[in-house]
């Protein structure tokens, strides 16, 4: 029974979380896999400064469904309330989600949330007795991004116009900019852009102008990588960049890591959307002039880049197929699924359940998750679940809810029209097809390329690891199919793929995936350099950077 400090009325999800561990607080112990704790949620609203609210004891669970599968036995409990606010929306639905609020649509840090301190119980079900807990605890304000500007890195935050109609209140883009060596000596010159997509930065990742210090810890374990250190490693490659991007001969860019979370994800996917709002205008029609004519962009299509991986590669691909004239080339890393042919380990145009492949005797759950070695990790269905105990109308600020919030069409309630039933997997055909004509680039690239084609010939570039942990290879094999059959003209571009690679893989077979998953910058700069001398228009200003 969660009882509210004194505060406003408040609307949310309501958390619950019981830990077998000691130490680190129940809200930061659940995840897909094996080792997750568990949590309850349920939906609350209008509730009052001080008012106690029973949690209902058929709320949804994860890992276990219900409180009734819950063991009996000691446990450390917490509580969090991820706060949600009404929007008045320009389609004319009114719908209540968590305005980001400067963290990156993270519900456990979320300024403003309210949470309990952890408190170790004896609890048994079966026993009616009840436990009180006290949301007494509120996440502090964030500081001003603004204070971690250097010489090198500037921020910038417009307000947008596009966006800010559509939500019906005031909504804002943001984006870190790094400059060249050399930008204030050099006032006449002007500059390509490249913009890196990715998830939300709360700075520019991967750039330091300090060496790692002596003393720095190296005793933590990576067990994604298995090796001690790693955190040294990437400080190490975070100062050798700084020192490769202020080098005599390194080409002088300006490269753009963006934020744009929002209610529902903490990044937008970068496209215009019924439900996410005009993203991918507001980028390249508001953020992106302006970052320009600050910063002194060249502003013109030949130069512009972009690149990114995981949500990023996908974007990249997205922002280069959707705005072909505005982008010289894509570099696009182990990309979330380009074709809902392979949506993961689901085609959703075939396929009828989501979570299973049915025979007529049996049924075998479809994995989420794997290693190199292919052992996987966790189901689709454990996925889905653990996000719709996180919010129910696809409002977990989590993975699959964000692609079902960017690709569906409005349902009647005014949230995302779901892809397939959260409990059972089944998938509605319809909304498929919604998504097949709107986003599955493939088909669109496929569908247009009699037009398409011309503008993206020499434009793309797709790297994968064929151990991907999330099967994202599988689309990118049969884009490569596509592509590779082109036709008037030929796409020549490039695919490839690292061999027993996991997620992250972008594309350079020399470096194990610790070491090139942190070298975009280094790794696509020079490759955008020959594509510029070998398409800029004629007339171009290719001398005012190159000092």
């Amino acid at each position: 029974m969660p009882t509210f400090a004194k505060t406003a009325t408040l609307d949310g999800r309501l958390l619950l979380f019981f830990s077998t561990e000691e130490g680190t607080e129940p809200r930061y112990q659940i995840s897909d896999e094996v080792d997750s704790q568990q949590m309850f949620g349920m939906d609350v609203e209008g509730v009052r400064p001080g008012q106690s609210v029973w949690f209902d004891m058929k709320a949804a669970g994860y890992p276990a469904v219900s409180f009734a599968g819950l063991p009996a036995g000691d446990y450390y409990v917490q509580v969090l309330l991820h706060k949600y606010e009404t929007f008045k929306r320009s389609d004319g639905k009114i719908v209540k989600l968590p305005m980001d609020r400067g963290e990156g649509q993270n519900w456990r840090t979320a300024p403003g949330n309210h949470y309990s301190k952890p408190i170790k119980i004896r609890f048994d079900p079966k026993s009616g007795k009840s436990i009180k807990l006290k949301l007494d605890q509120v996440n502090p304000e964030l500081g001003d991004p603004a204070k971690k500007q250097t010489k090198y890195i500037k921020y910038i935050k417009i307000k947008s116009e596009k966006l800010s109609k559509f939500w019906g209140r005031d909504m804002h883009l943001a984006a870190w900019v790094l400059l060249p060596e050399g930008f204030d000596e050099h006032p006449e010159a002007k500059y390509p852009l490249c913009l890196f997509h990715g998830h939300f930065p709360d700075q520019f990742g991967g750039f330091s102008e300090t060496p790692p210090p002596a003393d720095i810890d190296t005793t933590s374990f990576s067990a994604r990588f298995g090796i001690y250190g790693y955190n040294r490693i990437v400080a190490q490659e975070a100062y050798d960049m700084y020192k490769k991007w202020t080098s005599p001969d390194f080409p002088r860019y300006l490269v753009v890591e963006i934020q744009h979370a929002n209610p529902f994800y903490d990044d937008s996917y970068a496209v215009n959307s019924a439900n996410i709002g005009p993203y991918g205008d507001a980028i390249m029609y508001e953020l992106l002039p302006e970052i320009e004519r600050q910063f002194r962009g060249i502003g013109e299509g030949w130069a512009r880049f972009t690149y990114g991986g995981s949500t990023g590669g996908w974007e990249a691909l997205a922002a280069q197929v959707f705005y072909p004239d505005e982008f010289n080339g894509c570099f696009a890393a182990c990309p979330d699924p380009i074709t809902f042919e392979a949506y993961t380990m689901v085609n959703l145009y075939m396929d009828k359940n989501a979570y299973y492949w049915d025979g007529p005797f049996k049924k075998t759950p479809r994995p989420g998750k794997r290693n190199y070695l292919g052992e996987m990790l966790c189901t689709l269905e454990d996925m889905n679940r653990r996000e719709a105990v996180l919010g129910s109308k696809g409002r977990s600020g989590d993975q699959w809810d964000i692609w079902q919030a960017v690709y569906s069409p409005v349902g009647d309630d005014g949230y995302p029209k779901p892809i397939w039933n959260k409990e059972t997997g089944v998938i509605d055909p319809g909304v498929a097809q919604y998504w097949k004509e709107n986003y599955d680039l493939m088909h669109i690239m496929k569908r247009d390329w009699k037009t398409l084609g011309p503008k993206l010939t020499g434009k793309i570039h797709i790297y994968c690891g064929d151990m991907d942990n999330y099967y994202l290879n599988n689309a990118v094999y049969l884009m490569e199919d596509f592509l590779k059959g082109t036709r008037s003209p030929n796409y020549y571009g490039e695919v490839a793929y690292g061999d027993r690679a996991e997620h992250c893989w972008n594309g350079d077979p020399t470096q194990p995936n610790y070491i090139s998953r942190l070298r975009y910058n280094t790794m696509y700069l020079p490759k955008i350099l020959k594509r510029i001398e070998t398409s800029a228009p004629v007339g171009a200003d290719l001398t005012s950077w190159r000092y």
